[in-house]
């Protein structure tokens, strides 16, 4: 019997993962009131954005080009999003199943990354692209501010997830690896989420470069 984990299950992770992340592009776009077009864009490249700039940087075909279903997915998120409706409590409850997907990109990207025998130190990025780069996107679209910018432990826990799979991959096996992967990742948000942890700030001094460069 062949053991259960996130590698055996692509299809389903990543079409749900599309999904997710595609109603948050789209409520990017509810929230300014846009036409449907608007919001089909915003979930588009919300939903595949990642996953795009992975290959691209890979140097593979587009997946959505080989897959048009993740593309049709995203799309249809997006229309649907503003046929119903959006409202504030519905994002709220996303950000729960966000974690499980964030995660889950996170792993699938990097394993896809060492797939093509690229270095344990490219792979990992490349599963944080995967799994962040779509919202990111979006938020410079849309002119939110970028979760770059935030202190929420949100990039921290794609790379947390895409690390441990790296590292554990060539230790325990990729099915194990991707389960502990995914745990650590989708624990992190999950419990920043609940117990409201973020990041330490910088505390230092700031320069006057101006200052400096008179001498004064």
């Amino acid at each position: 019997m062949p053991q259960i984990s996130l590698l055996t299950l692509p299809n389903i992770f990543s079409y749900a993962g599309v999904a997710l992340f595609a109603a948050t592009g789209a409520m990017a776009a509810a929230r300014r009131k846009h036409d449907v077009v608007t919001f089909v864009f915003f979930a588009v490249i919300t939903g595949v954005g990642g996953g795009t700039l992975r290959d691209l940087l890979l140097g593979q075909p587009v997946f959505w080009v080989r897959d048009p279903v993740q593309l049709a997915i995203a799309a249809g998120v997006g229309a649907a999003v503003w046929l119903v409706g959006f409202r504030e409590k519905a994002q709220r409850l996303l950000n729960w199943p966000d974690a499980v997907g964030l995660s889950a990109f996170a792993v699938l990207g990097a394993d896809k990354a060492l797939a093509l025998h690229v270095s344990p130190l490219v792979a990992v990025p490349m599963g944080v692209l995967t799994a962040t780069a779509g919202g990111i996107i979006r938020d410079i679209t849309a002119g939110e501010p970028s979760v770059l910018l935030g202190r929420e432990i949100y990039i921290t826990a794609a790379l947390t997830a895409a690390a441990a799979y790296v590292i554990g991959q060539p230790l325990i096996g990729a099915d194990a690896a991707s389960l502990v992967g995914f745990g650590a990742g989708a624990g992190l948000r999950i419990a920043a989420m609940v117990f409201g942890w973020t990041l330490p700030s910088y505390r230092g001094g700031i320069v006057d470069l101006g200052k400096a460069d008179s001498g004064g």
